[in-house]
């Protein structure tokens, strides 16, 4: 399969992101599919496809179920109802932080349905440094060997929006936050992708965003995680909608993370149980 060509994505920035939001998810839901190539450094079946509506186009991910690789923790197949859950827990925060999902048929089955969104270049979220330089901006993860006689410091950016993911991240259980499944789009919004390993009943935490292990919650982190709380009490509209996507047990855990977070009001520490960074990091 060739290449992806490039298709203009479209950018969710400014006070319209809610009723952009809800336009992009009828387009990926209803739209026609066209797979254009594919990304051949994923582990699972990712193409790269167009979609288009009424005369409207834009850029998507597909990710089929019968593209998924089996894996040891994870029931086969669930992999795009996990990146769909991930997507709805995002909007419940009303942060956006990952772009419009769905599940829906397409050319080889059912399977996740992402808008595209093209990352900026210029933008530096992860760095290599020496110790003494990891300052003011950034946070530390840990060392990283970079050749056989040198370690340095891997650090990421301290921002809002990359505190926010970390939070996210927590709450869904995030088995797979590498450098890559960060995207900061042009117009200053930050996404996060690839949530296929996430919601697992045990504690799965794998992240780059450790830099603000063990402190404290932001006020509006706070404020957020009381509001998802009860967006996710049985029987309302979010918790019906994940537990088409997950099982029961997923979805009491996914509750049970939020109720901690917000009784220790910090942010959590890597459990010493499975290893805190994936791999590869980025």
């Amino acid at each position: 399969m060739p290449p992806p060509e490039r298709i203009p994505s479209r950018r969710m920035s400014g006070d319209g992101i809610r009723e952009r939001t809800r336009t992009d998810l009828d387009l990926l839901a209803r739209g026609e599919l066209t797979v254009r190539g594919q990304v051949r450094e994923a582990s699972n079946a990712v193409l790269y496809c167009s979609v288009a509506l009424e005369g409207e186009e834009a850029a998507c991910v597909y990710k089929p179920v019968a593209g998924e690789r089996p894996l040891w923790d994870f029931p086969d197949g669930t992999l795009a109802q996990r990146e769909v859950a991930a997507f709805e827990v995002s909007e419940a925060t009303g942060w956006g932080l990952v772009p419009p999902t769905v599940l829906r048929d397409g050319p080889y089955g059912e399977g996740m349905v992402q808008l595209w969104v093209e990352a900026d270049p210029e933008a530096a979220l992860l760095a290599l440094v020496e110790d003494e330089e990891a300052g003011e901006g950034w946070k530390a993860v840990g060392p990283a060997q970079v050749a056989e006689d040198r370690t340095a410091l891997l650090v990421h950016a301290d921002t809002p929006q990359l505190r926010r993911l970390a939070v996210l991240d927590a709450v869904i259980n995030n088995g797979d936050r590498k450098g890559g499944h960060l995207l900061p789009a042009p117009d200053g919004r930050l996404y996060g992708i690839d949530h296929g390993v996430s919601f697992h009943v045990d504690d799965k935490l794998r992240t780059l965003l450790w830099g603000w292990a063990g402190e404290e919650l932001t006020a509006e982190a706070v404020t957020v995680l009381g509001s998802l709380d009860g967006q996710l009490a049985p029987g309302t509209p979010l918790a019906e909608r994940l537990t088409g996507l997950l099982t029961g047990a997923e979805v009491a855990a996914l509750r049970e993370r939020v109720a901690r977070l917000r009784r220790t009001g910090r942010h959590p520490v890597p459990s010493g149980e499975w290893p805190a960074i994936p791999w590869p990091p980025v």
